[in-house]
């Protein structure tokens, strides 16, 4: 072999193959991560799906127990008006807690190569993940409702209400937990958006009173949290009234699932703390 030919030959083994492009949807890798993560909540039912019903069903009887007597919210008794809160408020963390652990246990696993090497874009991680989580939110929220049905009477008013806010706020705290998942580097930094930001939001947004008997500044402040919305949205959708206004309720929260998504899609296609 000529010299010519053992320097074309190098060359070539030189030169890297090319990229392959992938065009249009990868269904079957997005469905796949999005069913990794409905069986990873599955596969400790006890923890994801029992514990938070659970704990609903201690603060719904707690508070029946305690009220005994109340005058009615608007013309419902205290219990009817608690469950929409708390069906609520359990859709809110499971749908955080899902997507946030998953992250979190991925990087302190070493595992994130494992979602990076199969040929997913930025958006399809984020459906696959926050649809997870979603799903989780939404599932933990109808086993809530028929465990608490017992002790409130609650149907359904609104049927419009309750499929929007519920998905709203599922998407909402999905995405919150994907950046939370992304930006913690230790479980001390979960444990500050937990307690910190997420708990205080939800527990101050109407859950267990009605904001309008609140003293000012705080009635006033309650009506720039979304949670207040989500939840009040909510119990329209149940006992047929509001608090506040469905229209800026509807137009909050969309325009903040619609914002945290894109977030969410940037933090992924800039590989924010993930290549790390």
């Amino acid at each position: 072999m000529d010299d010519s030919a053992s320097a074309a030959l190098v060359g070539r083994a030189a030169t890297p193959p090319p990229a392959k492009v992938y065009t249009g949807v990868n269904w079957r890798g997005m469905t796949t991560l999005y069913m990794r993560e409905i069986r990873r909540f599955w596969k400790v039912g006890a923890q994801t799906l029992a514990a938070p019903v659970v704990t609903a069903l201690l603060y719904m009887m707690v508070f029946v127990v305690a009220a005994q007597g109340a005058r009615p919210i608007h013309g419902v008794e205290y219990g009817a008006f608690v469950a929409p809160g708390l069906i609520m408020m359990q859709v809110l963390n499971n749908a955080f807690a899902n997507s946030s652990s998953s992250l979190m246990q991925a990087k302190f696993s070493g595992l994130m190569g494992d979602f990076l090497t199969p040929p997913l874009t930025p958006g399809e991680h984020v459906f696959g993940f926050g649809m997870g989580a979603a799903t989780r939110g939404v599932v933990v929220g109808l086993i809530t409702w028929a465990v608490v049905a017992p002790f409130a009477h609650v149907g359904v008013a609104h049927l419009w209400a309750l499929l929007y806010f519920g998905a709203a706020a599922s998407v909402i705290m999905a995405m919150i937990g994907i950046f939370a998942g992304l930006w913690a580097e230790k479980f001390d930094h979960m444990s500050v958006v937990t307690n910190f930001i997420v708990m205080p939001m939800t527990f101050l947004s109407g859950t267990f009173y009605l904001v309008e008997r609140l003293p000012e500044p705080f009635r006033t402040f309650s009506h720039y949290n979304p949670m207040f919305y989500l939840i009040d949205g909510f119990r329209y959708g149940m006992l047929g009234h509001a608090e506040g206004s469905l229209t800026v309720g509807v137009l909050m929260t969309l325009a903040l699932s619609v914002g945290l998504t894109i977030w969410c899609h940037r933090l992924f296609a800039v590989g924010y703390k993930i290549k790390t």
